[in-house]
């Protein structure tokens, strides 16, 4: 959205969902050669429907960003990260036939619904997966189900606190469902996502939106201009921020500087939470069976609920045994980090074919329950 080459970013999720859709083809070679369970094969299976619903999600916002330049066509850019471009290639439109999108996409409408629908029922079941639900509001809003949306990301707030990125969403999905009117509710969630991060960029750009709208244009330019400062200067977003700004300054009558708040840092972590430390090394029976080239990824999950990793390393067998420290700088996802979570555990795979999705043959080794920012931890 900041300058994101549109090129660059479907051209990266093609390549992801292509790489999805090769191992969803091994696991069902494998349940045909009798190598994988049926329950493990619909476990991995139910893993890759959910890491294609992210990837789904991660490529709208390149997508929507593309052609806008009026006012609310750059409010609907900057706030709303999914667009019909994306939702015509999800359900099929001609239209969207020279996306690269679409060459890498084989799921059918059907499927992508269904992934939906099983994502959801999923999180009846476990209600306190918060990173589930966002990943959920955020594929019901490439599908323009805005009031859907917005009840799961309420729904993830119950669980995940203290996250401005998920309060401006929760905020931008209602606002979609009040014909994109910040007022309201949706302005209460901006404000508390700027006393979460005053430096949010969009609770800066959505706070400025909804004093725009109501003629605060003194309001408005000091919310914009505190943005334009925490943006590249030669951006399209920066350029359209500068354009509304330019706006309020002329429909205010506002001529001379106005009064930027100071900068604030985001608040951070508790000390010693949201990092954790440990090695990782291989038993002399698991070296025999794994090579030096092979993958290994370090990753922290929550200790309950979701399964999805908080944070990430990738090395190989040749590095071990390696030394980690996990913290928030290898997030997955903004929503999902170390410092929101006590509890984890900590896990390490080598994988043969390199890729994070867990597949027959990988070797695994997992901790116990531990507490962020403890004592380091072995992993054999």
């Amino acid at each position: 959205l900041r300058g994101r080459d549109v090129s660059q970013g479907e051209s990266h999720a093609a390549a992801n969902l292509a790489v999805l859709r090769d191992q969803l083809a091994e696991l069902e070679r494998d349940v045909a050669r009798g190598t994988l369970s049926p329950a493990m094969y619909q476990q991995s299976r139910d893993d890759l429907d959910r890491r294609v619903l992210e990837e789904m999600a991660e490529a709208a916002p390149a997508t929507a960003a593309a052609g806008q330049a009026r006012r609310t066509a750059f409010v609907l850019a900057a706030l709303v990260p999914l667009c019909a471009g994306l939702l015509y290639w999800q359900l099929g439109s001609p239209g969207a036939i020279d996306s690269p999108l679409s060459h890498a996409q084989k799921f059918s409408p059907a499927q992508v619904e269904e992934m939906v629908t099983k994502l959801a029922a999923r999180l009846e079941q476990n209600p306190e997966d918060g990173n589930g639900w966002v990943l959920l509001a955020r594929s019901y809003l490439v599908m323009q189900r805005f009031d859907d949306a917005a009840k799961a990301y309420e729904r993830a707030t119950v669980t995940i606190k203290d996250n401005a990125d998920l309060y401006a969403d929760y905020a931008d999905a209602l606002a979609m469902t009040q014909g994109r009117s910040i007022e309201g509710k949706p302005l209460k969630l901006v404000e508390e996502a700027l006393r979460i991060d005053p430096n949010h960029w969009k609770g800066l750009a959505m706070a400025g939106s909804a004093a725009f709208d109501r003629k605060d244009y003194k309001t408005a330019v000091r919310y914009w201009e505190t943005l334009l400062a925490r943006v590249g200067a030669d951006s399209d977003f920066a350029k359209s921020v500068a354009s509304n700004i330019a706006e309020a300054r002329e429909l205010g009558g506002i001529k001379g500087p106005v009064a930027v708040a100071a900068k604030k840092d985001a608040p951070k972590a508790v000390p010693g939470g949201g990092v954790v430390r440990g090695t990782v090394s291989l038993s002399p029976s698991v070296s025999a069976k794994v090579d030096s080239a092979d993958t290994v990824f370090i990753f922290a999950r929550p200790a309950e609920g979701s399964r999805m990793p908080l944070a990430l390393l990738r090395k190989q067998v040749k590095d071990l045994p390696y030394t980690f420290t996990l913290d928030d700088s290898l997030a997955m996802t903004p929503q999902a980090k170390l410092s929101n979570y006590p509890e984890v555990v900590v896990g390490a795979r080598v994988s043969k074919a390199g890729g994070a999705t867990p597949q027959s043959g990988d070797v695994e080794g997992y901790s116990g329950k531990i507490r962020t920012g403890g004592a380091p931890v072995k992993i054999v």
